[in-house]
């Protein structure tokens, strides 16, 4: 490695050039971010090309240090030294080093036009262009919609202060407190700071998942929007050695707009830094929370999908059912169907659904479900989709999609296409693979027909695409 000074007539530019891989650093340089791309960085310029910087907005000039590595640059924020004219003040007191929301600086309707302009940007420069466009769908509500949270513990950095909420910006360990995050209702910030101070006052230290020391790990909450229930699961290691009988008292005391229906102790030995359960100990009440979803009812288990913003879901889902279109003799196959929520939705549109799950306790939630409202031209299997797809017989009319964020497995996309569906409905979390998936279906005869964005994520760059492709050559 080499470094050498350039002096600009101002400052002197600090260049590092490492031989190893012929990346060359620049250091403590200021450019205008003048565009923004997926999924959440702004573009700017430097040395006439282009150069992306997470966490920018265009209007703004930051200070970056930039690397050039295979013929591409590649911006690291170090600060914002300019705002853009329309940013406002956040009023979460977490914001910019909290790594939980992107957009707290800008008012509701002009995060919307950034989610719409990256996601048509990645469309188009995917070749998808011949669509009809039915606009972008805001959120019923901007504050407190999330229904499932998982927090971590970890320390505020040298300090080595216990906290309890999302990890900080570019840190694997640091953890911001959350318990003035306006993602999440009162409710939740109340149980959080509960459980916060009595460990607090405990000698258990949080999980290191490189030292592999600790036995707080994470804080998993589970809530219904409309019922007001709230399941709080604790997950730390089996090695904890703190009564959580008291904390359970102290949780049931908590004066709550809602009330809390279970709490669980959750046991995760795992050395990888994901929430999972070895073992779980029902510590009180029950594993479910209530829910409804346009009038039907719905009881989540702790691990099982349900779209985190339930008002949001009603827009999302709602969208979905229009562009799926009615028929009593239709058979619809809806794949990761989650807790089987399109799927029952659908039911009343269609003579049979058929729903696939891989989680199989969302499969037993969705029978459950099911049951409870009373659907009988329902089925469930549990399985992955690339295999279990081989079992179904029945000609399907029409197909919903609904993948986890990477997409559909490529070997997937010429089985799901060869059942001939006239029309597929797919509901996207990630832009970027809804674009490499909408190509992969355009080889197998489906042409993309319509589109519709929903915003479900208030606060983030994220935001829910919606997609009608109808086959129109075999």
């Amino acid at each position: 490695m080499c470094r050498s000074a350039v002096f600009d007539g101002k400052n002197i530019k600090v260049v590092i050039e490492v031989k190893y891989n012929m990346a060359k650093i620049y250091k403590d340089e200021i450019i205008e971010i003048k565009d923004i791309k997926f999924p959440n960085k702004g573009v700017g310029e430097f040395n006439g090309e282009k150069v992306a910087v997470k966490n920018t907005v265009p209007g703004q000039k930051v200070r970056v240090d930039i690397k050039r590595k295979k013929g591409k640059y590649e911006g690291r924020l170090i600060n914002i030294e300019e705002k853009a004219d329309y940013e406002i003040s956040s009023t979460c007191p977490g914001f910019g080093v909290c790594g939980g929301c992107t957009y707290k600086n800008l008012e509701y309707k002009k995060e919307l036009e950034f989610k719409e302009k990256v996601v048509l940007d990645l469309l188009k420069n995917g070749g998808i262009t011949d669509f009809e466009y039915v606009g972008i769908r805001p959120s019923p509500i901007q504050k407190g919609y999330r229904n499932k949270m998982e927090f971590s513990f970890g320390d505020n950095g040298l300090e080595g202060e216990l906290c309890l909420g999302m990890k900080k910006r570019n840190s694997n360990y640091e953890v911001v407190n959350a318990h003035k995050c306006e993602l999440i209702s009162t409710d939740i910030q109340k149980i959080l700071s509960c459980v916060l101070d009595y460990f607090k006052d405990s000698n258990e230290k949080f999980y290191h998942k490189m030292r592999h020391t600790g036995t707080l790990r994470n804080l998993l909450i589970r809530s219904g929007y409309y019922s007001g229930d709230i399941n709080v699961n604790i997950v730390t290691t089996s090695l904890l050695e703190t009564p959580l009988e008291p904390l359970k008292d102290l949780l049931l005391s908590l004066t709550l707009k809602g009330q809390i229906t279970g709490i669980s102790h959750i046991i995760n030995d795992g050395v990888a830094d994901v929430v999972r359960a070895d073992t779980v100990d029902l510590l009180y009440g029950s594993e479910y929370v209530d829910e409804k979803c346009l009038g039907l009812d719905f009881k989540i288990s702790t691990f099982s999908f349900f779209q985190t913003n339930t008002p949001g879901a009603e827009v999302l889902y709602s969208t979905v059912r229009d562009f799926a279109g009615k028929s009593e003799n239709k058979i619809i196959y809806d794949l990761y169907c989650g807790t089987g929520t399109i799927t029952q939705l659908l039911s009343p549109n269609a003579k049979k659904v058929v729903g696939i799950e891989i989680v199989e306790e969302a499969v037993e939630a969705a029978k459950i479900n099911a049951k409870l409202n009373n659907i009988s031209n329902c089925t469930f299997l549990c399985g992955d989709v690339l295999k279990t797809i081989d079992e179904l017989q029945e000609k399907a009319d029409t197909i919903i999609l609904d993948p986890p964020r990477e997409g559909v497995h490529p070997k997937a996309v010429g089985k799901i296409a060869s059942f001939g569906a006239q029309n597929i409905v797919y509901v996207s979390c990630k832009a970027s693979s809804l674009t490499k998936d909408l190509t992969a279906f355009a080889e197998y005869g489906y042409k993309t027909q319509k589109i519709c964005l929903v915003d479900m994520f208030p606060g983030t760059y994220h935001v829910e695409t919606v997609v009608l492709m109808s086959r129109v050559r075999d």
